[in-house]
């Protein structure tokens, strides 16, 4: 792999942990096994990843609990693994914001290939030059400054505001379409190239952490409305389109 992929591998059984990190480890992959939730958000406090393998039936705080505190806070692949296999277990660990879901036992090369696809959903463009671009592209977004060419966003003082890039993908596909409504199937088509379900919270839960960087209140949001029935819509302040 030309850029060594992270992934974090958090289970409480210590044969499970073994396995996957000398099975992944042994496909190139930067694996760090955690037994618990605990060490987990320590170590996300201090490192970053790439893809989280997440055990259902983590003791003390559980897996479906944890993998919503990383789509919070993280803009990571999350892969839910359980024992149980029950579709109500599938269908929470989706609500919660997993990315995919896998029962055990598990074919191996399912799970690598199950990695795969997520880390195509995550890959990261590289920011384009500046003296490659001819002219820069900026807009308002409300109080905020989007420079599309760094991919960048700043506040009314010229500071940056950290945009992961699945949250700049999402403004940016909503400052090209302004004024119009734009389903979760669309959106997830447009920045992740892939369908949305109906237990898929992950376009929801990006839209609630954009909203807390943009909005002035994000309780009531004028700049990314919800359209009831439909799904998003970005409607520019008056005089910035």
């Amino acid at each position: 792999m030309e850029t060594e992929v992270r992934v974090l591998v958090v289970d409480d059984d210590p044969d499970v942990r073994s396995f996957l990190q000398d099975y992944l480890s042994e496909h190139d992959y930067q694996v760090t096994a955690l037994d618990s939730g605990a060490a987990l958000r320590s170590h996300l406090a201090g490192a970053a990843a790439d893809v989280v393998l997440l055990d259902v039936g983590l003791p003390g705080e559980d897996g479906l609990s944890l993998a919503r505190f990383v789509r919070e806070h993280c803009d990571v692949g999350v892969i839910m693994i359980s024992g149980a296999g029950e579709p109500v277990d599938r269908i929470v660990g989706l609500e919660v914001g997993a990315d995919d879901y896998l029962a055990k036992p598990f074919e191996p090369r399912e799970l690598l290939a199950r990695i795969k696809s997520v880390l195509r959903r995550y890959r990261r463009e590289p920011a384009v030059p500046a003296v490659v671009a001819v002219a820069n592209r900026r807009l308002a977004v409300g109080p905020c400054l989007l420079d599309l060419d760094r991919r960048q966003l700043f506040d009314a003082e010229g500071r940056e505001i950290p945009l992961t890039a699945m949250e700049f993908g999402l403004l940016q596909v909503f400052v090209e379409r302004p004024n119009r409504p734009l389903s979760r199937d669309q959106l997830l088509n447009l920045t992740q190239n892939r369908d949305w379900n109906p237990f898929d919270r992950s376009i929801d839960i990006r839209i609630t952490r954009l909203r807390r960087k943009l909005e002035p209140d994000p309780e009531q949001p004028q700049l990314i409305r919800t359209v009831r029935g439909v799904g998003y819509m970005y409607v520019p302040a008056a005089g910035t389109v």
